[in-house]
């Protein structure tokens, strides 16, 4: 099978759950943003943010050096390393939940959440739960089954969202509306109506425990033997990628937690929470980004084996840059028609972040397809430093351009957008110059420009004409999409028909 095609075929089955989920989650958006103040929405993404760089702490590289050493023809190896690497994350993700559970007070007050002590064991048992329940996941990856990973993904996500809208929307109504009837008196029992953001994380935690258990023929299938010198090779493999991976977290999330420390306390969480629902706006780049990492990281490492290995891996990035160009377009041109209308109009004040943020998420996508050099001739430490440079970047420009009080207001959540830009860009470029000397690839450079280009040049061309009449607006983005895509058509025809 051509390789672009199965590439393509597994990043679309990979890209099921990611997708709906997204979509899903994405609706509980607009859900969220009309039910919770932007206090409310901030105090979520701000736990979440938090969690996120735990999780990158807690799963130690130890995903991505499965995928290095379980690429063997010896099927004996393969069991070692998954049995190893099972042991070693369930070990330390035991050993996290105990510390969570047994400081969690003094971690409540040292975030400032002080009265929120119990959130902080949830989200211990939420992180230990997905930690052990990443190798499991990544040997079905590895194995090549996208199916069976749709199908678990696709049960945590109707789980989660199904107790969102009950805990939040259902046992109140019932309870307001049918107070004494005999569904209400059952409700009561484990509802508590002074709870809210609670059960945002009650939900996750539950979706959370039952991966597990779904996940349970993989881990019952366990040698549980640790072999130390695979163990060894491993974590050597993989400790630059915890850098690299906390590095990662500090240009994704930071800028979250620095709006909510450095902002004026009166106007700091409600402005985390509308930059963290214009943040929700490039679902349609983040989709795809993790659909295709999820196909691709397994993948390259596979076609590595291959002689044309880096003419696949350079056809792969136009591909790439051309569905990021496309999608960054159509969010763009319909984002005052359709998409910023799913969040509530109180966030809707921070409009203006998104084709920033969209973009910066584009140049993420790029340098998630340029850095599998560093993985391919195990240099690691190469994707620590490149992180470490975008981490400075993101911690210097945010600390510079958030406002420190009152009388120091610059740019607020606006600086927080354009440092994530300026980071993105910076990282993909170094990415590309130093993989050019150490795995050098033909990458089409013109090609990346030109769609690039084009997409940002249309953009404008739909923020320049504006129509009174709505329905003639929406013809006239839906032309500039056609445009493109013609454009794509003309240019990549050849290519196309040598891939049937």
């Amino acid at each position: 099978m051509n390789p672009i095609k199965k590439l393509a075929g597994q990043t679309a089955i990979y890209g099921i759950p990611s997708i709906l989920g997204r979509i899903l989650n994405y609706l509980l958006v607009p859900f969220y943003t009309r039910v919770f103040l932007p206090e409310a929405y901030g105090t979520v993404s701000v736990f979440f943010s938090y969690a996120a760089l735990l999780m990158v702490i807690l799963t130690y590289g130890m995903e991505t050096a499965f995928f290095r050493f379980y690429e063997k023809d010896n099927e004996v190896e393969k069991e070692k390393v998954y049995s190893t690497g099972m042991i070693s994350l369930l070990f330390t993700s035991i050993l996290f939940l105990i510390a969570v559970s047994w400081f969690a007070q003094p971690i409540a007050k040292f975030i400032d959440y002080e009265k929120f002590k119990i959130y902080i064991i949830w989200f211990g048992w939420i992180l230990a739960l997905d930690a052990i329940s990443s190798i499991p996941f990544a040997r079905i990856r590895a194995q090549n089954k996208p199916m069976r990973f749709a199908t678990i993904k696709m049960v945590n996500i109707a789980i989660n969202i199904a107790l969102n809208f009950f805990l939040i929307l259902f046992c109140p109504y019932i309870g307001n509306h049918f107070g004494d009837g005999f569904l209400a008196s059952i409700i009561k029992l484990f509802y508590r109506s002074d709870w809210g953001i609670e059960y945002i994380f009650i939900s996750n935690l539950v979706a959370s425990g039952i991966t597990l258990l779904l996940l349970f023929p993989e881990i019952a299938s366990t040698k549980w033997r640790i072999h130390p010198d695979i163990w060894k090779k491993m974590l050597f493999y993989a400790f630059p990628l915890l850098f690299a991976g906390m590095a990662g977290i500090v240009n994704e999330t930071f800028d979250r937690l620095l709006l909510r420390y450095l902002l004026p306390a009166d106007i700091a969480a409600s402005q985390v929470g509308i930059y963290s629902a214009c943040y929700k706006i490039s679902i349609l780049m983040t989709i795809f980004i993790q659909a295709y990492k999820y196909a691709a990281e397994p993948f390259f490492f596979a076609q590595a084996k291959e002689k044309d290995a880096k003419l696949v891996y350079a056809r792969i990035m136009d591909y790439f840059i051309i569905i990021v160009s496309l999608i960054f377009l159509t969010t763009m041109v319909y984002l005052d028609d359709f998409i910023l209308k799913f969040i509530g109009t109180n966030y809707r004040e921070g409009r203006s972040v998104i084709p920033v943020l969209m973009l910066a998420n584009l140049f993420l996508g790029v340098y998630y397809n340029l850095s599998i050099w560093y993985k391919l001739v195990g240099k690691t430490i190469w994707g620590a430093w490149i992180s470490i440079i975008g981490a400075v970047i993101t911690l210097v420009l945010n600390l510079w351009w958030i406002p420190l009080s009152p009388d120091h207001l610059i740019y607020g959540y606006y600086g927080s957008a354009w440092a994530t830009f300026i980071c993105y860009g910076a990282m993909m470029i170094i990415s590309y110059l130093i993989g050019q000397r150490f795995f050098p690839i033909q990458y089409n450079l013109k090609k990346f420009f030109g769609y690039f280009g084009l997409s940002i040049l249309l953009y404008f061309v739909s923020t320049i004409v504006v129509f009174d009449w709505r329905i003639l607006q929406f013809l006239f983005h839906s032309i500039i999409l056609f445009v493109f895509m013609a454009i794509v058509i003309a240019v990549e025809k050849p290519t196309l028909l040598r891939l049937k």
